[in-house]
């Protein structure tokens, strides 16, 4: 109840019983109506807007009434229907803080919302409204077991509550509780004997959704369980760092992620992969780079396949492997370039994000990026 004040139970449940009572007096003023003008179900028009219809007339005011009435009408499915996208990022909220969901629906956006939870709501309603084309008789059955097993639990978790708070006296406090279990209980029953057919997909998608959020809440457990500190931490020094320098072409690029590397690094080694294909290229690349870096080890390496992500990762755990024998720590940079506009990003750098991905599964190497920033 976060968004009453105190005391928040009791003007949570003076709202309930004014939203029951409004509740209670539309429904039995439209039922009375709709049995007082003798409105039967037709196609192509709702029946509350043909009581609609037959009490306001067809005179101008009457069809003027009218249109305001069914725009009043959709305002209202509206608001409605924003309940669940202001409801779900809450619940969202609460379950990825107790780890059955993923920290990202912990976020907010700029507009202060959980945009990860109305997101993900918007794209799954796309999905149903996809799978059954828009039929609300097929809709409509999966929304009522949907609303009435959450109630029955609901209310059956809240007569529980009042035994273990009241004992043997439970019972006073907890009626209305059972009598509402009891009716959800009772409708869950009928749709189950007389619309399984309507209903069948919910119970799947409530297993699946439940092995989900219990496997995440393993994850979670799991990745805190090896993140914890304990009494078994070794420090260790070590005795250097030697530094990978990944190059692809001899440019204003290499030249800032060769002075960086000087910086950071004991050992320095610039690897090129060279292919086939681009042979002479890969000579022209090889005498630059000795042209403008003679002080630092240039290593080429030949490969017979196109991909270079293989011989790049292959060197790496070789260079890796010797510095562990000296003592030292292996960091790989990757140099890029940023472009001045962000759009441009998809036209560069796609090798270096893929080279970035790959390496980051390497146990015992440091990823690290030079960026140079174009200006234009």
């Amino acid at each position: 109840m976060p968004f009453f004040k105190a005391p928040k139970a009791a003007n949570a449940a003076k709202t309930l019983a004014i939203m029951a009572a409004i509740l209670g007096f539309l429904f039995a003023g439209i039922t009375f109506l709709n049995y007082w003008t003798g409105i039967v179900p037709v196609k192509g028009m709702t029946t509350l807007a043909q009581m609609a219809q037959a009490i306001l007339g067809s005179s101008p005011i009457g069809r003027l009434l009218f249109y305001i009435f069914q725009l009043s009408t959709a305002l209202i499915l509206a608001v409605a229907a924003n309940t669940g996208f202001s409801a779900f990022p809450m619940l969202s909220y609460n379950m990825a803080k107790n780890k059955y969901m993923p920290h990202m629906y912990m976020e907010k956006g700029d507009r202060l919302g959980y945009s990860n939870g109305i997101l993900t709501l918007a794209f799954g309603a796309i999905v149903l409204l996809l799978i059954f084309e828009g039929s609300t008789e097929s809709l409509i059955p999966l929304y009522t077991i949907g609303v009435f097993v959450p109630f029955a639990l609901s209310q059956t978790g809240m007569v529980i509550h009042w035994k273990k708070q009241y004992g043997k006296q439970f019972l006073k406090h907890s009626l209305a509780n059972i009598l509402g279990a009891a009716i959800c209980y009772t409708i869950v029953g009928i749709l189950l004997l007389f619309r399984l057919g309507a209903i069948w997909p919910f119970f799947p998608i409530i297993a699946a959704l439940m092995w989900l959020f219990l496997s995440i809440k393993n994850h979670y457990n799991k990745v805190a369980l090896q993140l914890r500190l304990d009494e078994d931490i070794e420090r260790i020094d070590f005795a250097g760092n030697t530094v990978l320098v990944l190059v692809g072409n001899v440019t204003r690029v290499s030249v800032g992620a060769m002075n960086y590397a000087r910086s950071i690094g004991d050992d320095i080694i610039a690897m090129h992969v060279s292919t086939k294909e681009t042979q002479e290229k890969d000579r022209e690349v090889a005498r630059e780079f000795q042209e403008y870096f003679p002080d630092i080890q240039f290593t080429n390496i030949e490969t017979s396949y196109r991909n270079i992500i293989r011989p790049t990762l292959r060197y790496v755990d070789r260079i890796a492997r010797e510095a562990e024998k000296k003592g030292y720590t292996v960091t790989v940079l990757v140099p890029q370039f940023i472009p001045n506009h962000q759009w441009q990003n998809i036209l560069h750098n796609q090798m270096s994000l893929k080279m970035k991905y790959y390496l980051k599964w390497r146990e015992n190497v440091v990823i690290s990026s030079y960026s140079y920033h174009l200006k234009e």
